[in-house]
């Protein structure tokens, strides 16, 4: 790990930060940090949007027990003067068009508004864009949809939080005040090494967006739960791992002529190559930058992989890029161990006769048995591409649903001859047969 301590402490130095703590999470192995400057392991960071993420996961938690529905409009659920038809899924993608803070000159004044005024004041708020247009990043409807969260758990943001995410994950450390742990945030002068106090700001009703505080180690723990939660809540107490799944999928990019990254529901994604996405979020308040990203696919990457990056200064920008950084040191460092292949327990008769080579429009696939399931992809996909994953349908035992990969959703029927055999199948209603042949069914070599 010295090549990970020498990549943070080279951001400290050279960004100027005067405290920074930095922690790495994996499953299989103890949790790394380090902390340079004036921070401690049980430092408190404020982690400014970051806290979106906590917030968006509220979001769909309130979704998957039926509280509501992310095309529902927010006036459905809050009493506003204006903009109440805005719905959930634009505000958690940022694809609404409201502005970015609320009425009023919160970062001049340092004055937010507390949750009832905010709300009585959105009669004063512009649309800056109309809905879907583009990505266009709001503070203001992240909040919103914390105060929704709420009032349908009959409760405050906060409350919620800390009942329904903070303490079944163990996240200790995070709290929406600070603590006697935390460490005061500072401007670096640009001209000489003198750093300055910034002054404390409490966000009130605008606190679902940007108001909590927390430790590398809490953070990057939450960041391997955003990247693979079912190794951290196998139950599915906070969330299933199949909506995360949901919230990670890119709804837009955040700049149209640099694909550089995206935006899903409440997240960011940070594409790195080679089939690996980095998911999480950053953050920026007076006197302080966050960086919280866990890391998905790619070969060595071990499971539960998370870091956090979480610095004192508000303008050291190098952060942002650290765990990116040390995400990708660590893997090729100390990649995952492989696991040994073992034999596997027999294909079920009925699926045995569908495995092998078929063709479909001209092209070859390969379905097979791995896991318990019956899969398939192209004979040509890249490595690493995830095969298409197919579930039977209940009473049907001919009839498959792609449960993930390619055509995701759509059905697989099997054709079977006199003697059972699957001789014809139909995926997406393509016809896939054992030999090549035209659209007409006729072999091209004849």
């Amino acid at each position: 790990m010295i090549k990970l301590e020498r990549l943070a402490r080279k951001v400290q130095a050279e960004a100027r930060v005067p405290a920074l703590s930095v922690a790495l999470h994996r499953s299989d192995r103890p949790l790394w940090r380090v902390q340079v400057g004036a921070a401690a392991p049980d430092s408190q960071f404020r982690i400014g949007s970051v806290t979106k993420t906590f917030t968006s996961v509220l979001v769909m938690q309130c979704r998957d027990d039926g509280l509501l529905d992310l095309d529902d409009p927010i006036g459905r659920h809050l009493d506003v003067p204006a903009h109440g038809e805005l719905t959930v899924r634009r505000l958690l993608s940022h694809t609404s068009g409201i502005q970015r803070e609320p009425h009023g000159d919160v970062w001049d004044t340092l004055l937010a508004p507390d949750t009832g005024r905010m709300l009585a004041e959105l009669d004063r708020v512009e649309r800056v864009l109309p809905p879907g247009r583009r990505y266009h990043y709001s503070n203001l409807g992240l909040s919103l949809l914390g105060h929704v969260v709420g009032r349908l758990r009959g409760g405050t943001w906060a409350e919620v939080l800390a009942d329904r995410v903070l303490s079944p994950l163990g996240l200790t450390a995070t709290t929406v005040a600070p603590t006697e742990r935390a460490v005061t945030g500072y401007l670096v002068d640009a001209y000489s090494d003198h750093a300055r106090p910034e002054p404390p700001l409490d966000l009130d009703g605008v606190g679902p967006a940007s108001q909590l505080w927390s430790t590398a180690a809490d953070m990057a723990r939450w960041a391997a739960f955003l990247a693979d939660p079912a190794a951290l809540d196998p139950d599915g107490a906070v969330l299933r791992p199949a909506t995360l799944d949901e919230m990670r999928w890119p709804l837009t990019t955040t700049d149209e002529s640099l694909w550089v990254a995206g935006f899903g529901l409440g997240l960011i994604l940070v594409p790195q190559g080679a089939r690996v996405t980095h998911v999480g979020h950053d953050g920026a308040m007076p006197g302080f930058i966050a960086g919280v990203y866990g890391r998905r696919g790619g070969d060595g990457t071990p499971g539960a992989m998370g870091c956090a990056a979480l610095g004192s200064s508000g303008t050291a920008v190098k952060i942002f890029e650290l765990p990116h950084q040390l995400l990708a040191a660590a893997v090729e460092e100390d990649p995952a161990g492989i696991a040994p292949w073992t034999p596997g327990e027999p294909v079920p008769e009925p699926y045995r006769s569908v495995l092998g080579r078929w063709w479909s429009e001209g092209f070859e696939y390969v379905f097979f048995w791995k896991d318990g399931t019956l899969r398939g992809r192209g004979a040509d996909d890249p490595d690493g591409k995830p095969p298409a994953v197919f579930a039977p349908e209940p009473g049907e035992p001919d009839v498959l649903r792609t449960a993930s990969g390619r055509e995701a959703g759509e059905l697989l029927r099997l054709t079977r001859d006199g003697a059972g055999t699957v001789v014809r199948m139909h995926w997406s209603t393509y016809r896939f047969t054992r030999t090549q042949e035209t659209f007409e069914g006729a072999s091209p070599s004849a």
